[in-house]
């Protein structure tokens, strides 16, 4: 890793969405990509729906709505619903294009891919040494290069002390790309490479007051994720359990990040859709 920078101001808030629906299969969202307009998305719910719509925007791009909405089941590779264990989806990536979408899950430590939402499951490779990881702190954050491989954040250290692991899928075989150093008390939930080939982290940390949310930013050197700086970090409470992120550029040339929370089909939790805004960098 190179070295890092904390504490930096780099983002502001935008927009704060609450989202709510009377439908059984909303909430628990843990996956999301939004189109490089910053219109339409993709989310998946840690229940195993895949669900599409469109942000509406005003003329300054604030999130004003959500509509056209639709959903559709996880499925295995037989094309039959998964049993409840095993549907705990909880990252999204999507290839250029509209291309496959890919979907991490906890607990199954596997990663499987979709050639649109509702096809039948593809299994990719397993990661080395899966069966030692824990079925609560396992694959977490997944994001596709600009080249196309997928990139995968385990939520797990590498050992005492150490870092998060970061896996590239490469010629049919994952190998650890790099080790994101641990700082803060925040874990990975959330990534993507965002339209200036930079790499973003969406972290979380829990106390009994609340949820606090982070994103650092990374460049990408000869395989190697270097320059790390923390764009924001919210105070405890500021925002619910926020898990997935996407990272666009809108029509005024600036980087965003859109991110939703993760209710956990919990009463006292809410579902909002936040959106910050990157402050122009080198």
């Amino acid at each position: 890793m190179g070295s890092m920078a904390w504490g930096a101001d780099h983002a502001r808030l935008d927009t704060v969405f609450p989202w709510e629906i009377s439908e059984d299969w909303f909430g628990g969202f843990s996956g999301m990509e939004v189109s490089e307009d910053g219109r339409n998305f993709l989310m998946v719910t840690d229940r195993g729906v895949f669900v599409e719509g469109r942000f509406e925007r005003d003329e300054d791009a604030h999130i004003r709505g959500v509509s056209d909405l639709s959903t559709a089941m996880l499925r295995d590779r037989n094309g039959k619903r998964p049993r409840v264990y095993e549907r705990n989806s909880e990252g999204l990536a999507r290839g250029a294009g509209g291309g496959p979408v890919f979907v991490c899950f906890e607990g199954q430590h596997k990663v499987e891919a979709f050639d649109y939402p509702g096809a039948p499951a593809r299994r990719l490779p397993a990661l080395p040494g899966v069966e030692e990881f824990s079925k609560n702190e396992s694959l977490e954050a997944l994001a596709v290069d600009r080249v196309g491989r997928l990139v995968l954040v385990l939520e797990a250290q590498s050992g005492a002390g150490k870092g998060f692991p970061v896996w590239r899928l490469a010629e049919g075989e994952w190998h650890v790309l790099d080790e994101i150093p641990r700082f803060g008390g925040f874990r990975p939930v959330g990534a993507d490479f965002g339209p200036d080939g930079r790499f973003y982290l969406l972290e979380r940390s829990f106390n009994v007051i609340g949820f606090s949310s982070r994103v650092r930013r990374f460049d990408v050197e000869n395989d190697r994720l270097v320059n790390g700086v923390e764009i924001f970090r919210s105070v405890t409470g500021a925002h619910d359990n926020l898990e997935a992120l996407s990272v666009w550029r809108d029509d005024a040339g600036a980087i965003r990040l859109t991110m939703v929370s993760d209710d956990n089909f919990m009463s006292f939790q809410r579902t909002e859709i936040v959106e910050y805004v990157v402050a122009e960098t080198p």
